[in-house]
C-alpha cells in the first residue's frame, strides 16, 4: 500500500517590517542548501553605468537635489494663482495656460528633464503654504509640474490611524505613523507636496535602484532572476482580481530612441500584508527566494539611500521607474501633524516607455483623463479600503 503525502506550499516567515537577521538567516540557509543560478538572464546587464547610480554617502558632493524658489518665481505663483481663481474653472482645468508662469515653465522643464535623463529626483522648495488657502496649495502644487497628472490621484498622506471611522480600514502605512519601508508607486513621476512636516521624526529617504541592481547582479544573480519572474500580487479581497501575477523587475534593450534600462516596480504590502489588510489565505504563496529578494531590495536601498531634510513647503519629485522611497516613522503633536500631499504624473515628452504588464495599470492611472473627471480632495481620507484606491 502506498502513501501519498501532499505538502502544501506555505507562505514564508516575512513579515511588512523587515527584520535584518532573518534576512541573513534566509540568505545563508539559502546558500548552503541549494545550487542557485550563477548567470543573469539574457541580455540583461552586468553593470549599468549613468547619473541615476548613484549612493547617498556621496550624492550630496556631486549633484545639487534642491531648487528654491526665487522672489521672481514666487511672483510668477501668485499671480498665477490670481489668474486661475478668476476663470472660476475646476481645478481639472489647470494648465500652462490657465495657469501661466512665463519664466518658471522653463526651469519646470529642465526638472523633468533632470527626472528622467539625470539623477532621477528634484526638490523644489519655499513655497509660501501659510499664504494659501488648502485649496491655493493644491493648484499650485497641481501646476507645479509640466506634465499629465491622473484623474483621482491626488491624495493626503497623513496619520489617520487615530480617527474613529478609520478603524478596521488601515492598510497602508501611509495613513499612519510608522515607518514606511523603501517600496515604489505606481505611476512614472511620484511627486509629495509638504503642507507640514511632523513634531519629530518623518524623514524621507531615496534610493537609486539602479545602484541596488548593480549590486546584485554583481553578487547574487539568482535574485535578479527571482525578481525578473512572475510574483503573485494580492488583490485584497477583490473577487474579480483576486490576485494577479507580473515580474517585479523588467530590462529594456537600448534602442535608436533609448538608452539600456532596468526597471523596479514593488510594494512590499502587496507580499507581506499590512495591518488590518493582511496577506490573502486563498491566494499562492511567495516563495523563499522571493522573500529573500524581497529583503536584499529592502536592506541595499537603506545602505545606499539619501535622507532629504523635508521640510514645509518643499515639493519632492521622484522618478518613480529608477528610484525606491521610504520614510522613517514620526510623532505628531496636537500643534503639528504631518500632512503631505500626493500625486502620479507623467511627462508625455521625456515618458519611459511602460513595460507590458505595467500597461494595464498605467492605462487605469492616465488614459481618459479629462478636465472635468479629475477630483481634487481637500481633506484626507482612507481610500479603497485602506489599499491605495486605484493602486494595485
Amino acid at each position: 500500500m502506498t502513501t501519498t503525502v501532499t505538502i502544501t506550499a506555505q507562505q514564508p516567515d516575512i513579515q511588512y517590517a523587515p527584520d535584518v537577521n532573518k534576512w541573513h538567516a534566509r540568505t545563508e540557509r539559502r546558500l548552503r542548501t541549494e545550487t542557485l543560478p550563477a548567470e543573469l538572464p539574457s541580455g540583461f546587464p552586468a553593470k549599468l553605468e549613468s547619473d541615476l547610480v548613484w549612493e547617498g554617502k556621496d550624492i550630496a558632493e556631486r549633484y545639487n537635489w534642491t531648487y528654491v524658489l526665487t522672489e521672481a518665481d514666487l511672483e510668477e505663483i501668485d499671480a498665477a494663482v490670481r489668474h486661475f481663481k478668476s476663470l472660476n474653472k475646476p481645478l481639472g482645468f489647470i494648465d500652462p495656460e490657465t495657469f501661466p508662469l512665463p519664466a518658471l515653465h522653463s526651469t519646470l522643464r529642465d526638472i523633468s528633464q533632470e527626472l528622467h535623463n539625470g539623477h532621477g529626483f528634484k526638490v523644489v522648495s519655499g513655497v509660501p503654504v501659510d499664504k494659501y488657502s488648502r485649496e491655493e496649495n493644491i493648484i499650485i502644487y497641481d501646476s507645479s509640474y509640466d506634465g499629465t497628472p491622473a484623474d483621482v490621484m491626488l491624495n493626503h498622506i497623513k496619520d489617520l490611524s487615530t480617527q474613529e471611522q478609520s478603524k478596521g480600514r488601515i492598510g497602508a502605512p501611509a495613513y499612519t505613523t510608522d515607518k514606511q519601508v523603501f517600496h515604489t508607486d505606481a505611476g512614472d513621476i511620484i511627486s509629495l507636496f509638504a503642507l507640514n512636516t511632523a513634531a519629530a521624526g518623518g524623514q524621507s529617504k531615496l534610493a537609486s535602484s539602479w545602484r541596488v541592481y548593480n549590486e546584485l547582479a554583481e553578487t547574487r544573480p539568482d535574485l535578479i532572476r527571482t525578481l525578473a519572474e512572475n510574483w503573485t500580487l494580492d488583490g485584497f479581497g477583490n473577487p474579480q482580481n483576486p490576485y494577479h501575477e507580473r515580474p517585479l523587475l523588467f530590462h529594456q534593450a537600448a534602442t535608436g530612441k533609448q538608452p539600456e534600462r532596468v526597471l523596479i516596480q514593488y510594494a512590499r504590502r502587496n507580499f507581506t500584508g499590512f495591518q488590518d489588510l493582511p496577506r490573502s489565505k486563498n491566494i499562492p504563496p511567495i516563495t523563499e527566494a522571493h522573500a529573500e529578494a524581497l529583503d536584499s531590495l529592502h536592506f541595499l536601498a537603506e545602505k545606499y539611500a539619501v535622507g532629504l531634510d523635508f521640510r514645509k513647503g518643499d515639493i519632492q519629485y521622484i522618478n518613480n521607474l529608477s528610484i525606491f522611497h521610504a520614510r522613517d516613522g514620526f510623532q505628531d503633536t496636537p500643534e503639528q501633524q504631518r500632512h503631505l500631499v500626493r500625486l502620479w504624473q507623467r511627462d508625455p515628452e521625456y515618458a519611459w516607455q511602460t513595460p507590458e504588464p505595467l500597461i494595464r495599470t498605467w492605462k487605469q492611472l492616465y488614459d481618459g483623463v479629462t478636465p472635468e473627471a479629475q477630483v481634487f480632495p481637500l481633506e484626507p481620507y482612507i481610500r479603497g479600503s485602506a489599499a491605495g484606491g486605484r493602486k494595485e
